[in-house]
């Protein structure tokens, strides 16, 4: 099997990506974060649907140097989001997963660290050139992108499509929450740029 960086090299538009993973691993005061790699199976660079989680989960982070952020990841968030992502129709090569906040948090997410994410928000944008949507999945992914359409001076518009977070934490109406990741993510595949 491949390492990340293998694959990475294997698609030239996710090269770009990696080289903003690294710098985001130096947090502002100089210190070591982590951050994962990009997803070498995604649409990299050329993605039209940016899907955008709230930060990197336990099971991501506890692969370390491996870790990329992937629907192929461990754990129940990432298969409920597969499924979805399956069923709604949206090619794998159409879309690239983050998270508004690209490094580990630890404890509960704080206004400064949705802040602090919308910045890389704003950097992550300027490299998706033919992006058409934008599905967030949770309040904080919601909150750093909706922060950045009304404090950013001159804003990418696109569309920005919101469904509920597909941890088991939120365990409640969870079928509810299936369909409409399924209907959110099947919107983005259907909206093209104005």
């Amino acid at each position: 099997m491949s390492t990340p960086d293998e694959l990475a090299d294997e698609v030239a538009d996710v090269r770009s990506l990696n080289a903003l993973a690294e710098a985001w691993r130096t947090a502002p005061d100089g210190s070591r974060r982590f951050v994962p790699n990009f997803d070498p199976r995604s649409g990299g660079t050329s993605s039209r649907v940016l899907v955008l989680m709230q930060s990197p989960g336990p099971q991501t982070i506890a692969t370390a140097h491996t870790a990329i952020c992937s629907e192929d990841n461990p754990g129940p968030t990432a298969a409920a989001f597969r499924a979805a992502r399956i069923e709604s129709g949206l090619a794998r090569n159409d879309y690239l997963r983050w998270n508004l906040i690209p490094w580990e948090i630890l404890g509960r997410v704080r206004p400064v660290d949705i802040d602090e994410g919308r910045h890389a928000l704003e950097t992550l944008l300027k490299v998706l050139p033919v992006l058409d949507a934008i599905v967030t999945y949770g309040t904080a992914a919601l909150d750093g992108v909706m922060r950045h359409l009304t404090l950013d001076e001159h804003p990418r518009l696109v569309p920005v499509i919101a469904a509920p977070h597909p941890s088991p934490a939120n365990g409640r109406h969870r079928a509810e929450q299936q369909r409409r990741s399924v209907q959110a993510l099947r919107l983005a595949a259907l909206t093209h740029r104005l």
